[in-house]
């Protein structure tokens, strides 16, 4: 089965298409960073405007690397949600208009999902396991039982993980996107340099959920209370302090839920599952198995689309044409 998948969310103007849920064919991403940058994050009204600009195109490259006609595709998948509402309408008008033109099934993905399914596109990954999906908009710990079976474990209580490394760059004047350029200047930094603090959660939390409003804060408004004199206030060991701090307080939720639950299999997915301090001390925890993307994968992209997409249409998922999207996902226990 070849799927074409579209992915339309918030900046990212991708398409792909994937052969049996594994086989990548083409993965075309057109990127929005240069049109966001003077603004230091994402417009949305810029960003909808663009994929409407981009999309045709993006997928007529996506099937012309292929090597493949619309008339040799056997389904079509769009993210609905969650994102940007404007950006997503326009990827998913696209695809209900192909896919009424051509007579073909298609079906609506929540890329969420689509995340934590991207390193199963390269390795047979058995379930169960923990799942991490961090990204800009959401940080989630989660027991993933099947590809769609997905229950929620933890989850910030108030700014993404990814959120906070943006807000945190754009402060400091680090760079866009924020999240890279932390990532770049902490390669130059020493993380000791500034011990920020851990945030407490009430009790009533679930025990792996995450905070980083106060971290965030504690990095902008109070860095000077944490500094340690022997230490040079520079932008690398500022961004490696904070980079560390950020990444170990999901890390220990991480393994508490790895503990607790008796799985020892970790698969991470979203953009800041690019993050080098992140890969690099997850892979070295000694009893996980580790799975990550290829960072191509990491950020949002049409592959993981498609790639999920086919076990969807494989047991009979279609949807119609009355979809809508869902810029937010609820805040229940069970993703969907």
């Amino acid at each position: 089965m070849t799927i074409l998948g579209i992915e339309s969310s918030c900046d990212e103007c991708a398409a792909a298409v994937v052969k049996d849920g594994k086989r990548i064919l083409s993965n075309v991403i057109a990127t929005q960073i240069a049109r966001h940058e003077a603004y230091d994050g994402v417009v949305p009204e810029i960003a909808s405007r663009l994929h409407v600009e981009w999309i045709q195109d993006v997928v007529a490259q996506a099937l012309s690397e292929a090597g493949l006609g619309l008339d040799e595709l056997d389904g079509i998948a769009v993210t609905v949600k969650p994102g940007l509402a404007g950006s997503l309408l326009a990827g998913l008008s696209f695809a209900k208009a192909l896919a009424w033109s051509r007579g073909l099934p298609f079906v609506g993905v929540n890329h969420i999902l689509a995340h934590l399914y991207a390193p199963l596109l390269y390795e047979d990954i058995p379930y169960p396991f923990i799942g991490l999906i961090v990204s800009g908009g959401h940080t989630l710990i989660c027991r993933a039982d099947g590809f769609d079976d997905i229950g929620v474990m933890g989850t910030t209580i108030d700014d993404a993980v990814g959120e906070a490394f943006d807000k945190v760059a754009k402060h400091y004047g680090f760079g866009y996107p924020g999240g890279l350029a932390i990532d770049r200047l902490a390669r130059r930094g020493d993380s000791r340099a500034c011990k920020l603090p851990a945030p407490k959660l009430d009790k009533g939390d679930h025990g792996y959920d995450v905070s980083y409003s106060g971290l965030k804060t504690a990095a902008i408004r109070q860095l000077d209370q944490f500094w340690k004199a022997e230490y040079a206030k520079s932008d690398e060991n500022i961004a490696a302090s904070f980079e560390k701090a950020a990444i170990d307080l999901l890390l220990t939720r991480l393994f508490k839920a790895s503990d607790d639950s008796g799985i020892r299999r970790i698969v991470a997915g979203g953009g800041v599952a690019a993050n080098t301090y992140l890969r690099e001390t997850l892979a070295q925890k000694q009893g996980l198995l580790v799975h990550f993307p290829p960072l191509a994968l990491c950020g949002d992209n049409g592959a993981m689309i498609a790639g999920i997409a086919y076990h969807m249409l494989s047991r009979g998922d279609r949807s119609d044409l009355t979809l809508n999207v869902s810029p937010r996902v609820p805040s229940f226990r069970k993703l969907r």
